[in-house]
């Protein structure tokens, strides 16, 4: 705090511009007691109809989340950085998520990440997409 206004930086900033636009009432997706989040926080969401297929092709789970219509995995913050995550995913920054999903997963250890990139490379095979390393670039 600066002369009592909070000073923000370039991250902040851009941050909050990436910050989700939800229906519902948007909340923190909540990490469960004793796991920490020494990377930060994100989630990605895919159709409920993908969560099943998703769940059982990962090496490795962290917390997932369920409601009506979303699956939410947590992955550590920035995990959007240079990746397209394909459509019909969401990237939620700061796992922010409509309502409050219940907890469907919980993984044994102290921290609730899915590993980003099998995640991203499972939602790329499940969504015929390919990925964004792989493109061809034109000029």
């Amino acid at each position: 705090m600066s002369g009592g206004r909070q000073v923000r930086n370039l991250d902040t900033l851009v941050r909050l511009g990436r910050e989700p636009r939800t229906s519902g009432t948007p909340r923190r997706l909540t990490v469960p007691d004793g796991m920490t989040v020494p990377l930060g926080c994100d989630a990605v969401a895919v159709p409920a109809r993908f969560g099943p297929q998703v769940l059982t092709r990962l090496p490795r789970v962290g917390c997932v989340y369920a409601d009506d219509t979303h699956w939410w995995w947590l992955v550590p913050s920035d995990s959007d950085y240079a990746l397209e995550w394909p459509a019909p995913a969401r990237y939620a920054t700061g796992a922010v998520a409509p309502d409050a999903p219940r907890l469907i997963h919980r993984p044994d250890g102290e921290v609730p990440y899915t590993p980003p990139i099998p995640l991203y490379l499972t939602l790329c095979r499940l969504t015929d997409t390919t990925p964004t390393w792989s493109r061809p670039v034109s000029a």
